[in-house]
């Protein structure tokens, strides 16, 4: 699958969508993209230990405890591309669609794991933007 089909199957197939490293501040863009795609009808699960609640959704330290309670279609991550192991690892875990590394952010072995076990993958690409795109 190309990229750019990947990237199709993602938007027509997936509408809840967990953004990893959400933050309540306006001016970031994890928090720009989330309020954007939620403007847009999908439904955004913020995953942030330090939070409660974020876009007037309720707030979860991890991928799994958020899974405890929401069906995840796709994980939206904004964080190191050296901590994206782990959350890919946590998306595999807990049957996502996809992972959806945005702009500047890119793990190959984190890409690999999640593909390995059936997820799409995007890498270094803006969700809000493609959403857009399309």
């Amino acid at each position: 699958m190309t990229e750019a089909q990947t990237i199709a199957a993602i938007l027509a197939n997936c509408r809840t969508v967990a953004v990893v490293g959400l933050s309540p501040k306006l001016h970031r863009d994890s928090f720009d993209v989330a309020r954007a795609m939620q403007a847009q009808g999908w439904r955004i699960i913020p995953i942030n230990p330090n939070a409660t609640n974020i876009l007037g959704e309720s707030a979860y330290p991890s991928l799994v405890d958020a899974a405890r309670h929401e069906r995840i279609e796709l994980v939206n991550v904004f964080r190191n591309s050296a901590e994206v192991l782990p959350v890919a690892q946590e998306a595999v875990a807990i049957g996502a669609k996809g992972l959806w590394l945005q702009l500047g952010i890119e793990n190959t072995q984190a890409a690999q794991l999640a593909t390995g076990a059936g997820l799409w993958v995007v890498q270094n690409r803006c969700l809000k933007v493609e959403w857009a795109r399309r």
